[in-house]
């Protein structure tokens, strides 16, 4: 299959958030109609995808870290906002934890004024395990332990070194498994649960 260009990317995130958008629509059929978008799935050689969003808030800091995840060599998918004005983070962060859990990236990067709210909005999301890191030892352990695939950062509470530190801890540190595969197991287990019972 060939490659996905930036076009056809912001298209689907253009998709995704106005789905989210319409008020109408229930979330279990917005989260159909996102798993329904057929983007080629990674191979081996590519490149690693990184889905990045934030509000406006968050902004600035993405930005940033856009050129950084290019200068560390992984493929990028830009989420939104698009720029500083006022937007609301649960849009954003549920587009970026969206492509986490159709498969279309490899981990996501959400940023908002403290971490919090986005954190909360990417654990809603079947399949998808968002940490608010804002250490060095906390992007580590989310990683390592948890086996984490969406990070959140707060921009009013880290600097831009700091945030390249933890993207980059984060994104290189490799999950352990071993005796943490059993609690990550109970994770699952509690996700099934709820998505049985539909509440």
């Amino acid at each position: 299959m060939l490659p996905i260009n930036d076009s056809e990317i912001h298209e689907i995130v253009k998709k995704v958030l106005a789905r989210v958008n319409e008020q109408a629509v229930p979330a279990a059929a917005i989260t159909k109609s996102v798993a329904a978008i057929e983007l080629p799935k990674q191979k081996s050689e590519q490149k690693k995808v990184v889905a990045i969003g934030s509000d406006h808030g968050g902004y600035d800091l993405k930005e940033n870290l856009k050129t950084y995840l290019k200068e560390l060599g992984f493929e990028m998918v830009d989420c939104g906002c698009p720029d500083k004005n006022a937007v609301d983070y649960p849009d954003f962060a549920y587009a970026v934890a969206s492509m986490i859990a159709a498969g279309t990236a490899w981990r996501g990067v959400m940023i908002d004024g403290a971490g919090i709210g986005s954190c909360m909005v990417g654990n809603k999301v079947p399949g998808v395990r968002a940490a608010l890191c804002y250490d060095y030892a906390t992007a580590s352990n989310s990683r390592e332990h948890n086996d984490a695939n969406m990070l959140t950062l707060g921009a009013g509470l880290i600097g831009i070194n700091l945030a390249k530190q933890i993207v980059k801890t984060w994104l290189e540190t490799a999950y352990a498994g071993g005796r943490h595969q059993n609690r990550i197991d109970k994770l699952l287990e509690i996700e099934r649960k709820y998505l049985k019972t539909g509440s």
